[in-house]
């Protein structure tokens, strides 16, 4: 047979009137005593209490900031006086200055002249002007410069094949000039095939007087022309 439930719901078997009559009473004083013990035990044990204090709440009070350092004054030091390096006041007891000779002054008789001073007037010499130095590099012919006079001259020979061939011609050469009037370079400026050669060899062996420039001996360049004819 199934249970039934829902019949302790509908159809208790406690009900009020059957309860005790000291049920209500033990119930109270036993809630009673509990709450009682709950309230008691801890005055009992004041050790275990939180400490009440009397004097009132604590205040935290932070220290103050340290004030701030005073400020010390800078001391600023005169700055030294400078003296002008020119005189600021007129000079006295200094004599004038006695006249001086004009730059490029001469004396009017070559070779002496006067000295001022505090002396007595003397007479001195002027050196003769130093020639200019001769120029390193060789000047070419032409203008003041004319050209030397041949000293030692060489007649060109015809080589066996321009002799063959009946060749003629002029061959012009470019000649530097030593300031002993030897030939030191030669080069061909008009050529001939075959007729360069003999007429190199011929302007080599040439002299001339030395050329000079402010009585100084120069090297000097000029040309020179060399004619190839056949007899």
């Amino acid at each position: 047979m199934p249970r039934d439930l829902f019949g302790d719901v509908t159809r208790p078997s406690i009900s009020i009137g059957n309860r005790k009559w000291y049920t209500v009473p033990l119930s109270l004083f036993t809630h009673s005593l509990a709450v009682g013990l709950v309230i008691a035990l801890p005055l009992l044990a004041p050790a275990v209490m939180p400490a009440v204090f009397a004097d009132g709440p604590t205040w935290i009070v932070e220290n103050p900031p340290p004030p701030p350092p005073p400020i010390k004054k800078i001391e600023t030091q005169p700055e030294p006086l400078v003296r002008p390096a020119y005189p600021t006041e007129p000079l006295t007891g200094i004599a004038p200055e006695r006249p001086q000779p004009e730059s490029g002054w001469e004396p009017t008789a070559a070779g002496s002249g006067i000295v001022f001073g505090d002396a007595e007037p003397s007479t001195f010499v002027v050196p003769p002007p130093s020639p200019p130095p001769p120029p390193r590099d060789p000047v070419r012919i032409g203008g003041q410069i004319r050209p030397p006079q041949k000293t030692h001259d060489v007649r060109p020979v015809y080589s066996p094949l321009a002799l063959a061939a009946r060749v003629e011609g002029i061959v012009i050469i470019e000649a530097t000039i030593g300031v002993d009037g030897r030939v030191l370079n030669a080069r061909v400026l008009r050529s001939v095939p075959l007729l360069d050669q003999a007429a190199l060899d011929a302007v080599r062996q040439w002299a001339y007087a030395p050329t000079t420039l402010n009585g100084v001996a120069v090297p000097v360049i000029m040309s020179v022309t060399v004619t190839f004819t056949l007899r």
